[in-house]
Formats: structure tokens, sequence, C-alpha cells
């Protein structure tokens, strides 16, 4: 095969290639931000500057069909599916069982929850299979007394090199088979590549629950219960009080605005608005909540006297310490599909709607937020909040569904609709294994009949959907597009297979494996795959070869989000959730990388010649 010699447009298409993956490791920069700055880009460059050269040209509305593209669209709609599944609690008997099963046998408990995650992931977006399994595992810690950090982290990557083994096993998967059939190779089956990807996963999950675990450190809790806690109290206003005929507004300026007076009392029955410009009179009593120390300064910045709410009879002192009775600690992890999500605690009116108080932040790289005003700090997705309320309060949380609790109970939410849409999954599912239509069909139909029978609401179909993915996706096959078409691909092909001359094909195509395994724990693992499948298929072209097994290694190696936190958004759930370091995903993740790598490496030329 002929090289076409590079031109401007291949080297600027390979600059705006690289340029994203730079922008994709910036945590202070959106992802959706990055995606549409090199989409416009790249839009812009293309009109300005046509490409045209020996006889093709492309047109800069190409890129935009990344935003209909087949495999787009099946990964929104198994996304809403999985929503489906996740609101109704159709996986709640699974949880029960396992819950159950942990109280009995902890270490067979492990390895069958290892297995049942591996094997719904291949049918199932990750996502909702880890935040249904989070509070189940920190109970099963709680009463087993083991160590929650020994039993994140192996499931988590459970279900991640369980997804490897099917095409919708994830979104990887389905755009990795989209795009190699859009560029001439046959379509993949939904279980055509299984074999593989079971034996190398079950070394993996061997590792996983005989080695990982004693590789991990024990980490103590993230907000643990001697987390300063906030109470309720009332500060009862005396005729020499400084708060005697003031206004409201002028108390909260005495105490430097920091006092929130949830309400207040005068008289047995009546209470008052909250209005800046009610006058507090002897006698009136102010409900507050905050800290202990805030609470005794408020006391003595108005002249007032604190007492406990549930006990008026006596003032607060050594000998009646305040009291937080019937109060209840509980971690809240903000998930892709919570209220809280890109937004603040003020903005999401969250004590309003939910009766609890949130004292502190934890985010990754180990920051907690307590004090000052956390209501303003923007949530990212992993954020553990430590909220306080009442046990009915959290309850109510937890049966609304729309946030993950995690406390030493396995309640989960249920609905009479759980079987209808657990149904409707294994219909689609199957209807598409058996090749009666394609998964795009089945899944787009599925997602129409929860939404007619009422198992999803519209929504929670659109709350399913991650405008990070949509753009991470259609912005990636723009990108592989532009890099397919001006040569960009051949000419990194050619120039990888002139590194590897002389070595025999399958270590030309592992060393593939491994160069996407190592990009895809730094950048989006679809953007390592959208990218790096064009460039598969120039490889085995160059060489001659088949290009399935070549298309299989990147997919594979795209799929190995093992090493760091933030490569996967399942990782940054449980690297939050069982306070883990950053140093203990190198310490399980690279082991485990290297073995699914050399697993695959030895079995596909088996099983797809070369």
């Amino acid at each position: 095969m002929l090289l076409t010699s590079p031109d401007a447009h291949t080297f600027g298409v390979l600059i705006l290639i690289a340029v994203a993956l730079f922008l994709f490791t910036r945590d202070r920069i959106p992802l959706e931000t990055s995606c549409l700055l090199i989409l416009i880009a790249l839009v812009v460059g293309f009109e300005i500057f046509p490409y045209q050269r020996n006889g093709v040209e492309l047109h800069t509305k190409e890129f935009f069909l990344g935003f209909g593209h087949e495999a787009l669209v099946t990964i929104c709609a198994l996304m809403i599916l999985g929503r489906g599944l996740e609101t109704t609690g159709a996986l709640r008997p699974l949880a029960s069982f396992l819950s159950r099963l942990w109280s009995a046998s902890p270490m067979l408990s492990l390895l069958l929850t290892l297995f049942i995650a591996a094997v719904l992931s291949g049918f199932l977006n990750n996502t909702p299979i880890v935040v249904l399994l989070l509070p189940i595992l920190i109970s099963a810690s709680l009463h087993s007394k083991q160590s929650v950090s020994g039993i994140l982290m192996p499931v988590g990557f459970s279900t991640l090199v369980g997804g490897m083994g099917t095409t919708i096993g994830t979104s990887t998967n389905l755009l990795v088979v989209g795009i190699a059939a859009d560029l001439g190779i046959r379509r993949f089956g939904m279980f055509d590549f299984i074999w593989p990807a079971v034996i190398a996963a079950s070394i993996g999950i061997i590792y996983l629950w005989l080695i990982a675990p004693r590789l991990l450190p024990e980490r103590a809790p993230l907000l643990a219960d001697t987390s300063p806690r906030v109470f309720e109290a009332l500060l009862h206003i005396e005729a020499d009080s400084f708060a005697n005929g003031k206004t409201l507004a002028e108390l909260l300026e005495k105490t430097g605005r920091k006092m929130k007076v949830e309400a207040i009392y005068r008289g047995p029955n009546l209470r008052l608005s909250r209005l800046p410009t009610a006058v507090i009179q002897e006698g009136d009593r102010l409900l507050v909540r905050d800290l202990p120390e805030n609470l005794k300064e408020f006391e003595r910045l108005l002249g007032a006297r604190l007492y406990n709410v549930s006990n008026i009879e006596k003032p607060v002192s050594d000998e009646n310490p305040l009291s937080a009775e019937g109060q209840q600690l509980a971690e809240i992890v903000v998930t892709e599909h919570s209220p809280l999500y890109q937004t603040t605690l003020r903005q999401a009116r969250f004590a309003e709607r939910y009766g609890l108080v949130i004292m502190a932040i934890h985010r990754a790289g180990g920051a907690s937020l307590r004090g000052g005003d956390i209501s303003d700090t923007a949530l990212r997705l992993g954020d553990v909040l430590l909220a306080q309320g009442s046990a009915d309060s959290l309850k109510e949380l937890k049966n609304r569904g729309d946030v993950l609790v995690l406390d030493a109970t396995v309640d989960l939410p249920h609905t009479d609709k759980a079987p209808l849409a657990l149904s409707i999954m294994l219909l689609a599912v199957a209807l598409a294994a058996f090749g009666i239509a394609p998964i795009s069909v089945t899944a787009l139909a599925g997602m129409g009949l929860m939404l007619v029978t009422r198992c999803l609401s519209w929504r929670d179909a659109a709350d399913a959907l991650s405008t990070q993915v949509i753009l991470i996706v259609a912005v990636s096959l723009a990108l592989g597009h532009a890099l397919m078409v001006t040569g960009g691909a051949e000419y990194l092909a050619h120039k990888y297979v002139s590194l590897v001359a002389g070595l025999p094909p399958a270590v030309v195509m592992s060393g593939l494996m491994l160069l996407m395994a190592i990009l895809t724990n730094m950048v989006s693992n679809n953007a390592a795959a959208v990218i790096g499948t064009p460039i598969a298929i120039s490889i085995a072209q160059t060489l001659g070869l088949s290009p399935e097994a070549f298309v299989l290694a990147v997919m594979f190696g795209a799929n190995m989000s093992y090493a760091t936190p933030m490569s996967y958004k399942t990782n940054l759930l449980i690297f939050n959730a069982g306070g883990y370091k950053f140093s203990d995903f190198m310490r399980v993740g690279v082991p485990l990388t290297i073995i699914v790598w050399i697993a695959l490496s030895l079995l596909l030329p088996v099983f797809f010649p070369l």
C-alpha cells in the first residue's frame, strides 16, 4: 500500500486530537466545554480551509453526523433502560439475596458478588450496578467488621472486566463495533468475542477475589461519626437581651450573617414569618440549627438563653449539654443522575426539600470541606456529603431513589413496576442476542415500552442521558472521521508499523492494545476507542492482516480503565465512598491491567487468527 504524504489538514487534525486529549485530562475544565471547543475548532477550521484532495472532499456537515450515529442512539437508549431498572428497584431481590449471603459467608459472598457484578455488566451499564451495590457492600462491611476498602474497589473493577464480553457491555464496545462496521469491517454480533473476554475476565476476577483485597490497606471512613454534628436549639429572648426590640435583619447582622433562623415562635401557638423586618420581642424563641460552638456564640452575642428543643425547662449548661436526640448521620454520594450533580446545595434547596443538614463535603484527592458556606460549593461526580437528620428524613430520601445514601442499612427503592421493567430489559437484550433485530432497534423499542407502561417518567428518561457522554461520543466520532478522510489514521499506522518492524503480528497487536490501555487511563475511554479504531484498521491493512483482532485489541485496551480513579465514572464513585487514595488504584489497577492485557494478547490470535 502506497502511503499518501500528509498535508496541512492531516497535521491540523492530529494537533487538534492532541489538544483534545490534553483538555480531556484537565479536571478544572468541564468535559462538555472541552468537547464543544474542539467541535467548534474542527468545524470552523474546515469551513475556512476546505479539504479536497485526490477527488475526496470533506464537508463540515459530516462532523455533525455523530449526533445521529447508530452507536450513540443505542448508548442513550440503553442508559434510559438502565435508569428504568434503577428507579423501579428491579434488581432489589438480587440485592436482598446478596445482603443475606454476606452475613453468612463474607469470603464466598465476595466471590459471588464479583461474579454477579461482572455478568450483569455484560448487559447493563455498570454505573447503576455500582450504585445498587454500594450501600449493600458498605452495610456488609459494617456487619461483618471487614474493611470496606478491601471490598469496594474489587467489585467496581469486576464491572469493568465483565463489561468487555458483549457488544452492549459498555458504550466503548458499541462505538468500536459501529465504527468498524462503518469502515467496512463485518459487524460483530453480541457474543462474537465473548470467549476471550470471559477467559480474561475470569482470571481477573480470581485476582480481584484472592489478591486485590490483600494489596489494599485499610482506609478509615471518609466522614466518621466523630465529625462535629449540627444541633437544633432554641434561643429564648429575655428583657435584657440585645435582641429584644430588634429586627431579624439586625440580629443576623450582629452575628455576621452566620446565624440561620429556622423559625420564630411567639407564645404557645404562634409562629411568625421569617421576614427581615420582623421585630423580635421579649419571650420570643428562635429555632436555630448549627455547630455547638456557633450556638454558644449566638447566645453570647444576642444576650439570649440557649435551650434544647426537647428540654425547655433547663437552659444549656455543663450539666445539661446540647443534645442531638433522634438525629442520625449518613453519607450521600453525588451520582451522575442525582439532582445534586453539577449544582450547589443552595440551588438544589437541599435542606428545604429533604429536611437534612449537610455538615461536610469530601471529594476526590482527599479534600474535605467543612464549615464556611458549603451551600455554595459546586458539587462534582463522586462527592460525598455528610448529612444529618432524623431517621424518617433519611428513609424518605432513600425511598425517593434519586440519590445514593450510604448508611448501615440496605433499604432500596422498589415499586410494583419492577417486574415489568426487568421483563422489558430482558426482552430487548434477548431479541438482539438471537439476531431477531439490531440492539439499536430493540433498545429504542424497550425505552418506548418503559415510558408507555410508566415504568419510567420522561423526567427520569431525561435525567438518564449524560451530556458528557453525548458530546464526547459525537466529538470523538467527528475527530475519527477527519483522521480517516485526511489520511491521518494511515499516517499514524505506518509510523507505528515502522517502529515495530520485524516483530510478529501478535506482538504488534498486543502493543497496540497496551497503548490503548495506557491512553484510556489518561483520557476518556470512548475518545481513545473512537480515535484508535481507524488506526487499528489501517495498521492491519498495512501489514496485510485480518483487521478483526486489531479492532478488538483497541476495544479491549480502551476498556482497561483500572489504574486511575479519574479514568471511569464508577471509579470516582468508589474512590470517594471507600476513602481510597490515588496510589490504591495504581497498586491494584496496574497488576490487573497487566493480567488482562497478557491474557488477551495470548487469546485474541487464537480466536481471531491474524
